[in-house]
């Protein structure tokens, strides 16, 4: 083991020192470890942050697991790899989980990452003086993430959802694919590609830093979450097949523990100690990560429990924003199951 491990594995082991002192289970990581795929949104994204956590840490082998991590442009690729059997897991956003569910795909939420839509919406720099709130954005190119036939991305909904309640019909925007990478969101913007990005931190600040971009509305905050969805709302999400969770549930206890201790050891260390273990990149983007982090650790689900109130808000979201006849009546229940995960108001 080389002495970077060494020192991540550690890591998971103050998690799980902290976990024993709450009564979960632990397991020792003695053995063969059984590989499992995950594919996730990403990398370097806030909103999953702690997916990439749990393989850097050691919280995998800790339950007997080996996560391997393979990462895509958008929450529909994640679970099409996953439905195809590329994958174990998949990683993304809710809401566009919800639209392969109510597609008919075999598509099952067991834990949940976050509790607020983790979402910064930016504006080119040179359209400042034209563009200063979401009312200003008809006739706009906004760029979100990559989608596959059959699904629209988690934030291209979050897009649509808000320009709804800013009285902007979504048809008056042009939609363009726009990758995960922050090189490619500097480009699309600095090049006019696209006039507006819904972006993720820490990719959002480095935008506004290097000046391409200045910040219209921020979507991270526990307040005004509650206030603009009605709740706390559930976007970070790792999902399977029904079909896995049939076969397997000792498979979906394991990697829910994974999480969790991923989510503890999240909670417990600070800014600069999370930003120098994922970030081992740029001095930049440390930076960014840790500046972000200061204020942002509080969008994660505390324990990885699903609550009624993140369900009832993401309900509400998606019958706004799927205005079909099996869109008005789905039920977010029907794609959770909390059996390892758990349950909270």
């Amino acid at each position: 083991m080389s002495g970077r491990r060494k020192f991540l594995a550690r890591g998971g082991h103050w998690a799980v020192a902290g976990w024993l002192g709450a009564g979960l289970p632990t397991r020792g990581i003695a053995g063969a470890l059984e590989r499992v795929t995950l594919s996730v949104v990403g990398p370097g994204q806030l909103l999953l942050l702690p997916v990439s956590v749990a393989a850097s840490i050691g919280a995998d082998e800790a339950e007997g697991l080996k996560l391997q991590i393979n990462y895509v442009g958008s929450g529909p690729m994640a679970y099409r790899e996953m439905l195809v059997g590329n994958a174990d897991f998949g990683a993304g956003g809710s809401p566009a989980l919800a639209v392969q569910r109510i597609a008919g795909q075999p598509v099952v939420g067991i834990m949940p990452i976050t509790h607020v839509p983790a979402y910064t919406l930016v504006v080119r720099s040179s359209l400042r003086a034209k563009v200063k709130s979401v009312g200003d954005l008809a006739g706009k190119v906004i760029g979100v993430k990559g989608y596959v036939p059959g699904g629209r991305a988690s934030s291209q909904l979050m897009t649509e959802y808000i320009l709804r309640q800013a009285n902007v019909d979504p048809g008056r925007v042009n939609f363009v694919a726009v990758n995960l990478a922050y090189e490619n969101q500097y480009a699309a913007l600095a090049s006019g590609t696209v006039d507006v990005l819904m972006s993720d931190e820490p990719f959002a600040t480095r935008l506004v830093r290097a000046k391409v971009a200045y910040v219209l509305e921020d979507y991270h905050g526990l307040a005004d979450t509650r206030k603009r969805m009605g709740g706390l709302f559930l976007n970070g999400i790792v999902a399977t097949r029904e079909e896995l969770i049939n076969r397997r549930p000792d498979l979906m206890e394991k990697m829910v523990n994974t999480l969790r201790r991923a989510l503890v050891w999240v909670d417990t260390h600070s800014a600069r100690e999370i930003a120098d273990v994922m970030a081992p990149g740029s001095a930049e983007e440390r930076t960014a990560l840790y500046d972000v982090l200061k204020t942002r650790k509080n969008i994660y689900s505390p324990g990885g429990r699903f609550s009624d109130e993140q369900l009832d808000a993401l309900e509400r979201f998606m019958h706004a924003t799927e205005d079909t006849p099996k869109g008005r009546v789905f039920r977010v229940r029907d794609m959770i199951n909390n059996r390892w995960a758990g349950r909270m108001p």
